[in-house]
C-alpha cells in the first residue's frame, strides 16, 4: 500500500523562508592549513548577526568563504536557497553579498565621491543608481557629504570607516558583511558606527558583523561565538545581554 506523502508544516516552511544564509559543515583554510573545521551557521533575513571570537578563531575566514574570496573545501553555503560555495566574488556581489573588509581599505588618493563611484561599479547598468544611493549614504553619514570632494586619505579613522561602509552600500547589498568595524576607533565613534549599522539593518539590509567588541551585541538579533574553526554558541533574546556569560564563553571558562 502506497504511503501518503504529507506536505511540510507551515511552521517549517516559514522557518526556511526566514533563513537568508545557511552554512552547513563548511571546511576551508589556506594552502594545506585547515581553519574552518565544520562551520554551521544560519542568518535570518532582515536581522543583524554578530560573530564574536578571539584572533584566529576563523571569523574572517568564514566571511571570506561567504563572499567568494576564499575557496570552500567542503560543505554547503546557501544564499536565499541557492548554493554559492563555488561562486566567485563577482558572482557573490551580483547576488547581493557585499563585504566591507577589515582595515577600511579606502583609496586614499581618491576623493570620497570617487570611492563611492568605485563601490557602485556592479550597479553601473542601473541608470541613476549612483546618484540615488550616494544620497542614501550621505543620509547615514552626513560627514561624508560634507567631505565629498576631500581625499579619502585625509579623513579621520572614524570617517574612513564610514566611507568603507558607505562604499559597500553602493553595491546594493542584501547581505552586508562588516569585518571589525570598531577596530582602532574611539568608543564614542564606535557607538556612532554601530548606531548607523543598526539603522542600515532597519532599512532592510541583513547584516553580519565580525567583531571582538562585545558592545556590537547591542545591535544584534543573534550572537554567534566562534572558537578554533567551530561555532560553539548561538545567543538570542535575553542571552545577548548577559555579558558575563558571553565573556566566560569567549575565554573558554
Amino acid at each position: 500500500m502506497a504511503q501518503m506523502m504529507t506536505a511540510p508544516s507551515a511552521t517549517a516552511a516559514d522557518s526556511a523562508d526566514e533563513v537568508l544564509l545557511r552554512l552547513t559543515d563548511v571546511k576551508s583554510g589556506y594552502g594545506s592549513l585547515p581553519v574552518l573545521r565544520g562551520v554551521n551557521l544560519e542568518i535570518r533575513r532582515g536581522e543583524t548577526a554578530v560573530m564574536l571570537g578571539l584572533n584566529g578563531a576563523g571569523k574572517t575566514t568564514t566571511a571570506l568563504n561567504i563572499c567568494g574570496a576564499l575557496g570552500t573545501w567542503s560543505g554547503s553555503i546557501l544564499f536565499d536557497g541557492v548554493e554559492i560555495s563555488d561562486f566567485t566574488t563577482k558572482q557573490c556581489v551580483e547576488a547581493g553579498i557585499v563585504m566591507c573588509p577589515e582595515g577600511r581599505r579606502v583609496f586614499p588618493d581618491l576623493t570620497v565621491e570617487k570611492n563611492l563611484q568605485i563601490g557602485s561599479w556592479s550597479q553601473r547598468g542601473n541608470k541613476g543608481w549612483f546618484e540615488q544611493q550616494r544620497e542614501v549614504v550621505f543620509g547615514y553619514f552626513d560627514r561624508l557629504g560634507e567631505r565629498a570632494d576631500q581625499f579619502a586619505g585625509t579623513l579621520s579613522g572614524g570617517e574612513q570607516q564610514m566611507l568603507a561602509i558607505g562604499r559597500s552600500l553602493m553595491a546594493r547589498p542584501r547581505l552586508l558583511i562588516i569585518d571589525e568595524a570598531s577596530m582602532g576607533l574611539a568608543p564614542v565613534i564606535v557607538q556612532d558606527v554601530f548606531d548607523i549599522i543598526d539603522q542600515i539593518n532597519a532599512d532592510g539590509v541583513t547584516v553580519l558583523l565580525i567583531e571582538q567588541n562585545v558592545g556590537a551585541l547591542d545591535v544584534a538579533d543573534e550572537g554567534v561565538v566562534m572558537e578554533q574553526g567551530h561555532i560553539i554558541e548561538v545567543l538570542r533574546g535575553e542571552d545577548l545581554s548577559d555579558r558575563s556569560r558571553i565573556s566566560e564563553i569567549l575565554m573558554g571558562e
